[in-house]
């Protein structure tokens, strides 16, 4: 039995049974605060504003020097390190940069294509990384993305781990692929570590939530989009928002990330029967706020 077949398990059981406790299910029953309305979604009408603002209320500046169509031949080094210069992977999966490339305008993220090279003890796949050379304090930040068919985590984030401070905001952390989560879009905020002064949030916090959209996200391309000032941090998808939270520690520099990878959380856990994935980004870009 694979990882999916025994999540479908585990939900059959739950929805069949009136009765069921939490503890005797390995993954507890879900807990959706909302649910997306994507018939609300935006047509585009250009690409110099964010898709949840086409009439530029926001006075958004695009960064070209930091956005990327990623139209190239390969990822450009001079935006990205083309691999996570610091973190070698969620066991068992390794980041390796043969799962990056780009391909008919679009970046790609595979599997396993590291061929004969060996890997580290404790991993036995790899997928793909890339993060932004650049910080990032506040703005806007947009991807058209379509998340793999497969069971691993689709990634599009935002961190920055310093001796201080340690923080990170998903913009997207979805895994579709597995039938457990088809409708499932997730949504977080993390503090890992704060300066010694702080005293009582020293400690890993989180503030997650759980939304359900009706369509299948591996199944079509959508826009991801995070607005983020100093008041407030904003989440959208195909210019719904969808989320907003007080933005309470989230005031420190911050690099982008896209990536794929394994994640047991999520039952994103590697199928041999299933290699063949993809994770397809169209673009990337930044704004400032004028």
């Amino acid at each position: 039995m694979n990882v999916q077949q025994f999540l479908a398990g585990i939900f059959l059981f739950a929805a069949g049974n009136t009765v069921v406790l939490a503890q005797d299910l390995t993954i507890p029953p879900k807990h959706y605060v909302d649910t997306v309305n994507i018939e609300m979604r935006v047509v585009r009408q250009n690409d110099r504003y964010p898709l949840s603002d086409q009439g530029n209320n926001g006075k958004w500046k695009l960064l070209k020097k930091h956005s990327d169509e990623f139209d190239g031949k390969s990822v450009n080094e001079s935006r990205w390190y083309p691999n996570n210069p610091k973190w070698k992977g969620r066991q068992p999966t390794f980041f390796h940069p043969s799962n990056v490339r780009l391909e008919n305008g679009e970046l790609i993220f595979s599997v396993n294509k590291h061929q004969n090279d060996s890997l580290p003890e404790g991993f036995t796949h790899t997928s793909g990384f890339i993060k932004s050379k650049k910080k990032f304090l506040y703005g806007y930040f947009e991807a058209e993305m379509k998340l793999m068919d497969a069971p691993w985590v689709s990634g599009f984030w935002m961190t920055n781990v310093s001796k201080d401070w340690w923080t990170e905001i998903d913009i997207c952390e979805n895994a579709p692929g597995v039938s457990y989560n088809r409708n499932d879009l997730n949504s977080n905020i993390h503090v890992f570590r704060t300066p010694k002064d702080k005293g009582d949030i020293q400690k890993h916090f989180s503030r997650t939530k759980k939304y359900y959209i009706p369509s299948e996200l591996q199944q079509d391309y959508h826009v991801w989009g995070l607005e983020w000032t100093p008041e407030y941090i904003r989440f959208y998808i195909d210019g719904i928002l969808f989320r907003e939270a007080k933005n309470t520690h989230w005031h420190q520099p911050l690099e982008v990330n896209f990536n794929n990878e394994s994640n047991k959380w999520f039952g994103a856990l590697p199928d041999d029967q299933r290699l063949d994935g993809q994770f397809n980004v169209k673009y990337f870009r930044a704004w400032e706020a004028n």
